[in-house]
């Protein structure tokens, strides 16, 4: 999308105000889609949602590929909205709720790495289509996400499902045909289902392979409201730490940046529409080089030192690029050393988002929720993650045209410095833990 506007302002002829509703419609349409997603995912399964979400890409993709009008464009949009909202819930719960604690948080990594894959590919394909003639340049910007959509759809009709879903469905025997793929040893798999027993609340020495949970369990019904009205302290304190997280993640500027990065390298100088898709390519590589990286080191030194980590590079960048657009906007003339040292600072912002607090938040989020809010409690964080990213990218143009390009990358900055203080203070150490101890982990002081 971020290389397509670009083409879609100039075809359709439509207006900044058009275009930021445009980009925001998607996440809109995410926040009704984000909490239903919780509850499907719990009363069908994490695998079969996945599959719907699959669907929605699909048809999206392809209306906003034929779209001869705003309008239609802006219907498919929407629907590409609601593929979002489900994917971004389940995918990271599935990752979670398959994966044995040792290896947690790489495995939890590989859905952030698959999607800033995405981005890379989107900007090469924008970079690629730019090409083409107006008229069908950017719609197979758009169009072409139907590819892997159909790929999707195709594999995860041969995978497993979360056992821990099954164990909530009284499936137990099911359960542990699951466990023993995904686990490294028997032992490991006996231990990790008589944990998941134990949270569900049947008895972890019954050996039986169907077992009845109440409807409560298996649907997930009343899950949001214990969550919000009936929580105990340590759970508050985790859905504090969720929901703080996602938020903190979009107002921080990183939806800012990858939407609208050809119009921050505009504001320095580089106005070929060619050399604007390649220096987008280059944030896709920045992104992918460095999730990749971060997938080996959240097990190793922990999600905690990550954040801060990352949380530190991200204010100091926001700062250099503030300085940066600052000095060429107020310059008379041409400066040349301007766009090379934007683009650099901006790839760098995201390196140390791709490092730490964009892994990190899906990964943190998925597994501290216990087992009966994980799949609801992680809707109710990507309804605040939509709601903070349709604020963003809605209103940027407007608050940079008011305050300034460099006068909205300092007020990221400061959104930063808060940002990193309730990472010090908010979020306890999780590398290595049961997801069956988290509201252990939450009710103590551990760091």
């Amino acid at each position: 999308m971020s290389g397509a506007l670009i083409f879609i302002k100039e075809d359709l002829q439509t207006s900044d105000l058009q275009i930021q509703l445009l980009v925001g419609m998607s996440h809109v349409c995410a926040l009704p889609a984000s909490l239903v997603a919780g509850r499907t995912s719990d009363y069908i399964g994490r695998r079969y949602t996945i599959i719907l979400a699959s669907i929605a890409f699909l048809l999206g993709s392809a209306l906003m590929g034929y779209s001869p009008f705003y309008s239609i464009l802006m219907v498919g949009n929407c629907i590409v909205g609601v593929g979002v909202a489900f994917a971004l819930v389940v995918a990271p719960v599935y990752s979670t709720e398959i994966s044995p604690t040792s290896s947690r948080g790489f495995l939890t990594s590989l859905p952030t790495l698959s999607l800033n894959t995405g981005f890379l590919l989107g900007y090469v394909a924008n970079y690629l289509f730019e090409k083409l003639s107006l008229r069908l340049g950017w719609r197979m910007m758009l169009a072409v996400p139907a590819v892997p959509s159909v790929v999707l759809f195709i594999l995860m009709l041969k995978l497993v499902e979360s056992p821990r879903w099954l164990v909530m469905q009284g499936r137990v025997g099911d359960a542990r045909k699951v466990l023993l793929l995904v686990s490294n040893t028997k032992e490991e798999a006996e231990q990790r289902l008589r944990e998941i027993k134990g949270a569900v609340g049947i008895d972890e020495n019954c050996a039986l392979d169907i077992v009845h949970v109440s409807k409560k369990t298996s649907s997930g019904e009343g899950a949001l409201k214990e969550l919000f009205c009936d929580a105990s302290p340590p759970l508050r304190r985790i859905l504090t730490a969720a929901v703080g997280l996602h938020m903190f993640l979009r107002i921080g500027g990183s939806a800012a940046i990858l939407l609208y990065s050809p119009r921050v390298f505009e504001r320095t100088g580089i106005t070929n529409k060619s050399k604007l898709m390649l220096a987008t390519v280059g944030m896709g590589v920045s992104k992918v080089v460095f999730s990749f990286i971060a997938m080996f080191l959240s097990d190793k030194y922990g999600r905690r030192v990550l954040l801060l980590v990352s949380g530190c590079g991200l204010v100091v960048t926001m700062l250099g690029l503030g300085v940066c657009l600052a000095i060429v906007e107020h310059s008379k003339g041409k400066l040349f050393w301007a766009s090379s040292v934007v683009v650099v600072v901006t790839y760098t912002f995201v390196a140390f988002m791709a490092i730490g607090v964009a892994p990190v938040t899906w990964v943190y989020s998925s597994e501290i929720l216990p087992l009966r809010f994980r799949a609801q409690g992680l809707g109710v964080c990507v309804v605040v993650n939509r709601i903070t990213t349709v604020v963003v990218l809605t209103s940027f143009i407007s608050i940079y045209k008011a305050i300034t390009m460099g006068g909205i990358f300092f007020l990221f900055a400061g959104v930063n410095v808060l940002a990193l203080w309730f990472y010090y203070s908010f979020l306890p150490e999780t590398k290595g833990r049961s997801l069956e101890d988290m509201e252990a982990t939450f009710g103590g002081n551990s760091e």
